[in-house]
């Protein structure tokens, strides 16, 4: 099933971090450039409290997707079996019928694996929105009290001084402001058609 393929992605994205140049990084990091610092928010996302939480709760809510798209497969697994076992033996009108069945089964089974991963991506989105939301003030006052004049993406910088980076001080305060985020799966909201 797809589903499988999707949530891997997700939770992929979501998790992904890089790998910290800090930890094997040079002897000398260059000298602290003032007014320039470095924020990474892949880390932000792997290392922080919520962050975690979001992980745990998206895997949770693949797995109870998983479990209710199981005997659905199963079940058309074995009817297609039967179906071809006794490809002989049933009479050619019921072996139509039970074959546009089966069709009709994969077509119900389809549908709702999309539904269900569209269900996913848009808990997931929500998640992110709501940690986005916490982060910004945060951020923007870090950002502020540290005197930043740029503000980089961690994620397009290859090296960096360490004392540049304002990550762990803003994994920091939003594990104190926001340390989880309790959720459920989430049906898509009915887009209104255009008038």
């Amino acid at each position: 099933m797809k589903l499988f393929a999707i949530a891997a992605v997700a939770l992929a994205t979501l998790t992904a971090t890089p790998v910290l140049a800090q930890a094997a990084g040079p002897q000398n990091p260059g000298p602290v450039i003032p007014g320039l610092c470095v924020y990474n928010n892949s880390r932000l996302m792997a290392q922080s409290t919520v962050g975690q939480s979001v992980q745990q709760g998206m895997r949770r809510l693949t797995d109870e997707v998983v479990n209710e798209l199981q005997p659905y497969g199963q079940s058309i697994s074995a009817e297609i079996q039967a179906l071809q076992q006794g490809r002989g033996t049933i009479p050619q009108e019921e072996f139509a019928q039970r074959s546009q069945a089966v069709q009709q089964r994969i077509a119900e089974a389809e549908q709702l694996e999309q539904t269900r991963s569209q269900e996913l991506e848009y808990t997931l989105s929500q998640q992110r929105t709501a940690m986005a939301r916490a982060v910004d003030p945060i951020l923007v006052a870090v950002y502020q009290e540290r005197g930043c004049g740029i503000l980089i993406s961690g994620e397009a910088v290859y090296e960096a001084n360490p004392q540049m980076d304002i990550t762990d001080m803003v994994i920091q305060r939003l594990n104190t402001q926001l340390p989880s985020l309790s959720f459920n799966r989430m049906p898509v909201p009915v887009q209104q058609p255009a008038q």
